[in-house]
């Protein structure tokens, strides 16, 4: 202070204290400006990197998934939605499909589980260039057959063969086959008329095929050449948009049409008016409709030729040439599957071995290639952004429930595609990573474009940025890895270490080297246990109390599965492995494990997390609001004891993860526990799997809302169920204390799934999500050829 007068000029008047400056006080309005300015700043740029793509070069090289670089995957049945249909690999395709109507009956064109044919499914797929498969719908049954021709600039040519039957006595109803083409946005299609009544073709033209022509041909009678009697409508009309296809034709439909075959009764049947469209809706499209009336049996056959492949064209791919074609791919698929595979040379029975090519077939029958944009919503922001412009080639989960992308289902869905046809898993792969913003994070689930997103309930079309899934892709890569091409590789690794480095830091549980997953159910009070949809495992049993103080055991072992993989993809590429290969050591750590998983109290492996053991659902009442009716009774959870930090004594798949991804060394103490609890019908074993939790625990096939009925409960999930059997073929080839164990545990693990799938699939023509662990019946979604194909693998004892 004495200084502070000297330069004020000796001991005069003292002047008053100097203000802090404005900037510095937290309450000044300058303050408070810049405080909001800078919020506001974070959370634009948080926005901003929400929707920005990665920066990393593109793992799927641009025009590499063109008709000149891929021509064997241009075309395809990439419409998984639909019962049979193709399109190409274009963000705005031609797309091609059949709808069919039983006069009596409804409209039948896409997938469905509740109300549609009591059977569906390809019975032979080559994910290439041929198909073949059977629908039941009542006495109706349907056969439709494609077979591609290579030629030209613009994907070739393909054929399309459909054969209808009816079973069973008496007169069946009157059958239309609706066969459509239709454009999204771009591209002319033009109608050739016969007799000025029947559309004998259509002549198109788009960016990607060129000029093309689809032609109709008039039916034959089975096994005949000579045409067969029907009628004929078509319409033309302007589409507003390819999901609104079905209604659009359904519109369309008037019982003004006569079917009068010579010497027979005449019969009014539901034929489409000659244009149409939905009013008040601008079309963005055209859609060009060729209508079939008919008496089954009968077989009709649609071509079309590319005009770029009109040189190398030998004659057109119809009849006796389409047939032969047909033969020979289906022959060659059966030699193929042997040789990848080889169930024949196994044992396996005829009927077992078509039962495994129609579980691989669907899911390569279910590969669908989409465009559009993801609804994307940050945390820090209240409203929702369309994500960039994006295209995915997948496969998906089920046909009818989910025909779009899964992040984690998609790993499994690789480990088969892998095995069949390693260049087509590499390419599904790279399309996932491309999906990748500029922070790392790759939503979970991906509803591109108005087809796949009229088929989603509005409350899980938004995706959450700080939401995770489990990094199974790295499973499959795991498997790619030693035979994929290095350049391959070098475009994937900028885009795998980001997607790791995210997961790593936004999903870091609250001491080092522990994991907790984000964005559970906020409002507890509604879930008996609020549910966790980013492990994949939704309402399996964890911390009564979602809190920062969890640690899940799950993401523990994904993450060292993960640094596992990255160490060996660095050594592979001649990198160094580090830090990888150091964290995936540290999460390996049997000593640590323990230490933050192990519960003495349920001898298993555990969550750990603030947690009730007293929690219950119970009959609610609202209060009444005067002048108003009586509010229902609703559900709601009551907590009888206050949570505390502990160990959730939930025995079930998450209790196996160090086991089922081989953390646990061969020579482990707690190995045997683990296989006690598999191997216990009290705990997790069945005659048709392991359930998803222990028959003992008060979860056990507990609802968790008053409408969500038990999901990871208690049923047998046949995804985990490999990876058990993948783990236990692993430790029965290991020398340790617990070898003759595990492969005992193996060897009827497998049995038991096998054999209920077989079962399930004979009964019903099914696979399906999940089996019932009282029965093996099959639950949920069907068909579910996602990761239930998995049991081709677990077959061919192929890990």
């Amino acid at each position: 202070m004495a200084g502070e007068r000297r330069r004020r000029g000796g001991d005069g008047p003292r002047e008053r204290p100097r203000e802090r400056p404005r900037e510095r006080d937290p309450k000044h309005p300058l303050a408070l400006g810049l405080v909001a300015a800078a919020t506001e700043w974070s959370r634009w740029s948080e926005a901003s990197r929400l929707v920005t793509p990665h920066p990393a070069p593109p793992a799927v090289p641009p025009g590499s998934t063109g008709p000149l670089a891929s021509p064997t995957y241009f075309w395809g049945t990439y419409r998984p939605h639909v019962y049979f249909g193709m399109k190409t690999r274009s963000p705005r395709s031609v797309v091609t499909g059949l709808m069919w109507l039983q006069h009596g009956g409804g409209l039948r064109h896409t997938c469905e589980s509740g109300d549609g044919p009591a059977r569906y499914g390809w019975v032979m797929h080559d994910g290439e260039n041929f198909g073949v498969q059977e629908i039941r719908d009542g006495r109706l049954l349907l056969r439709t057959e494609f077979v591609k021709q290579p030629g030209g600039d613009h994907g070739g040519d393909w054929s399309w063969r459909v054969t209808a039957r009816t079973e069973g006595k008496g007169p069946a109803p009157l059958l239309s086959l609706f066969f459509y083409v239709a454009t999204d946005g771009q591209g002319e299609l033009r109608p050739v008329l016969h007799n000025g009544t029947r559309l004998a073709a259509v002549e198109g033209t788009s960016e990607e095929l060129g000029n093309f022509t689809l032609t109709f041909l008039p039916p034959t009678g089975e096994g005949e050449e000579e045409p067969k009697y029907a009628s004929y409508n078509f319409l033309a009309a302007g589409v507003p948009g390819l999901h609104r296809l079905t209604e659009l034709v359904q519109r369309s439909l008037r019982e003004a049409s006569l079917f009068s075959p010579p010497g027979r009764p005449r019969r009014h049947y539901l034929g489409v008016s000659r244009t149409g469209g939905l009013p008040g809706e601008p079309p963005q499209g055209q859609l060009l409709l060729h209508q079939v009336t008919l008496e089954a049996p009968a077989v009709l056959e649609v071509v079309l030729e590319s005009g770029s492949a009109a040189g190398a064209r030998r004659g057109r791919l119809a009849g006796q040439a389409l047939g032969a074609a047909l033969a020979r791919h289906a022959a060659a698929f059966e030699r193929r599957f042997e040789d990848t595979f080889g169930l024949g040379a196994r044992g396996a029975t005829p009927p077992q071995r078509r039962f495994a090519q129609a579980a691989l077939s669907e899911l390569l029958g279910g590969l669908g290639f989409f465009h559009g944009r993801s609804l994307l919503r940050s945390e820090r922001s209240s409203e929702p952004l369309p994500g960039p412009e994006a295209v995915l080639f997948t496969a998906a989960p089920s046909r009818s429930c989910f025909p779009r992308g899964f992040l984690w289902d998609e790993g499994f869905h690789l480990l088969l595609l892998a095995r069949w046809a390693p260049a087509l898993a590499r390419d599904v792969l790279a399309h996932w990573l491309d999906l990748m913003n500029a922070d790392g994070w790759i939503p979970r689930e991906q509803i591109l474009g108005d087809e796949a997103r009229a088929r989603v309930p509005p409350e899980f079309v938004l995706q959450h940025s700080e939401t995770a899934n489990p990094p199974t892709l790295l499973l499959a890569l795991e498997r790619l890895l030693p035979d994929a091409p290095l350049p391959y590789l070098r475009r994937l690794s900028p885009r795998l270490r980001a997607w790791f480095s995210w997961l790593n830091r936004t999903q870091a549980g609250p001491e080092p080297l522990t994991f907790r997953w984000r964005g559970r159910d906020a409002d507890a009070e509604r879930f008996l246990n609020p549910k966790t949809l980013a492990s994949g495992l939704d309402d399996y049993p964890r911390a009564s109390h979602p809190s920062e103080q969890e640690r899940h055991l799950d993401l523990r072992c994904w993450m060292a599965l993960g640094a596992r993989v990255l160490a060996a993809l660095a050594e592979r590429l001649g990198e160094p492995p580090e830090p990888y290969s150091d964290m995936a050591l540290a999460l390996s750590d049997n000593a640590l494990l323990e230490r933050h998983h192990w519960a003495p109290e349920l001898g298993a492996f555990a969550d750990f997390g603030n947690h009730s053991t007293a929690v219950a659902l119970r009959w609610h009442r609202p209060a009444p609001v005067p002048g108003q009716a009586p509010p229902a009774p609703r559900l709601r959870r009551e907590v009888r004891e206050a949570p505390r930090p502990r160990f959730v004594g939930a025995l079930g798949y998450v209790s196996l993860f160090p086991l089922l991804l081989q953390l646990l060394r061969a020579d482990s103490p707690r190995l045997p526990a683990l296989l006690g609890a598999m191997r216990s019908e009290a705990k997790l074993w069945t005659p048709f799997g392991l359930r998803s939790l222990a028959r003992d625990s008060p979860w056990y096939l507990q609802r968790n809302t008053e409408h969500d009925p038990p999901y990871w409960r208690g049923s047998v999930w046949v995804n985990v169920n490999f990876l058990a059997l993948r783990a236990l073929h692993g430790y029965a080839h290991t020398a340790g204390p617990h070898r003759e164990q595990a492969a005992q545990l193996y060897r009827e693990l497998r049995h038991n799934l096998v054999t209920n799938m077989f079962r399930q699939h004979e009964a019903t023509g099914f696979l399906w999500e999940q089996y019932r662990d009282s029965d093996g019946a099959g639950q949920g979604c069907h068909p579910f050829a996602g990761w239930s194909a998995l049991v081709v693998l677990a077959m061919a004892e192929d890990y």
